[in-house]
């Protein structure tokens, strides 16, 4: 049976040459040590996920524009929405640590934490 030639583009210049494929596939230098084996790789061990930190909140009035909280928790955030007359009086943010910035609650959102106005002592 005949030998197997391929063109080896990874030479020194402009060109390329035919050359047999065992000469490709067998680098110089890349024969194996006897009895020298590496030792298996093990998984990296799972990073433990750190506790998430409470959500942070802040209410501003709407006629107003004055922040009435800011870096709040949701307990603090509904004793202070008792206060409120409507929901649409005020917009409520809440801090994306992994943004970092602030983000407007939707009004579902805000109706959510509107719902538990009263309930909390």
């Amino acid at each position: 049976m005949g030998k197997v030639w391929i063109l080896d583009t990874e030479t020194k210049g402009t060109g390329a040459n035919m050359v047999p494929l065992d000469r490709v596939l067998r680098k110089p230098g890349s024969d194996a040590v006897e009895r020298f084996r590496l030792p298996a790789l093990k998984p990296p061990a799972p990073a433990p996920e750190a506790p998430r930190a409470p959500r942070r909140f802040k209410v501003v009035d709407v006629l107003t524009r004055e922040v009435l909280t800011d870096g709040t928790d949701a307990r603090a955030t509904v004793a202070l929405l008792q206060g409120v007359r409507s929901i649409v009086d005020v917009t409520i943010w809440v801090w994306q640590p992994e943004e970092e910035q602030w983000r407007l609650l939707s009004l579902e959102e805000a109706r959510a934490l509107w719902d538990y106005r009263g309930r909390v002592p």
